[in-house]
């Protein structure tokens, strides 16, 4: 089971930002020759692939309702993204172990991904930008950390990754009035931007 930690935290990473962990991962293991890394991260194809849906997400993950529309788009592929990686990472283990480490990392990835979109949902009854680009940046740089330690010293980041978890969710608990105000907010954003296209359509 020592795939465990790094399943952990890879999938607490992929619920924030899959694409970053994968890049993040892939980059690790092909420039700097990280064992823990599986092979199939480092290919060609799979770092211009995660590179650009980075690119995509680190713009959209900064304006305001955008951000939460996403986070619906990405409800199933960052669990799932966990769940691989996860299982990319058991390797060669057993077919139990396998089934236990995937698992942990699709969990792990479905609860930070409830956290991050559900707080955004919370940011988002704030009515300026700044607080969109603080929390996505905050959000970036930790991937960014975390999954970077996981390479090198799995147990430290799991306890790392453990503790945001945790912390997101009491922050969730805290916040949970401002998230209703801000999914009822989003509703309407989308109901709006829908209308036009609708009128168009009847006409």
């Amino acid at each position: 089971m020592e795939a465990l930690p790094l399943a952990f935290t890879t999938g607490w990473a992929s619920g924030i930002n899959a694409y970053a962990c994968v890049l993040i991962l892939g980059l690790l293991g092909r420039f700097a020759d990280v064992d823990s890394v599986p092979k199939g991260l480092t290919g060609n194809a799979v770092l211009i692939a995660a590179g650009a849906l980075f690119a995509f997400e680190f713009v959209a993950d900064k304006i305001p309702y955008i951000d939460s529309a996403w986070d619906a788009v990405s409800t199933v592929i960052r669990p799932t993204v966990g769940a691989i990686v996860a299982a990319l990472v058991a390797g060669q283990a057993s077919d139990l172990h396998q089934a236990i480490i995937a698992t942990t990392g699709g969990v792990t990835a479905l609860l930070s991904h409830f956290v991050k979109s559900s707080l955004r949902l919370a940011i988002n009854t704030s009515p300026e930008p700044v607080t969109n680009i603080a929390a996505s940046s905050g959000e970036d740089v930790a991937v960014a950390g975390v999954v970077s330690l996981a390479a090198f010293h799995p147990t430290a980041a799991l306890i790392i990754a453990g503790i945001l978890l945790l912390i997101g969710l009491v922050s969730v608990y805290f916040a949970f009035r401002a998230i209703r105000r801000g999914l009822a907010r989003f509703r309407t954003w989308r109901e709006r931007r829908s209308s036009p296209a609708a009128g168009s359509s009847a006409a």
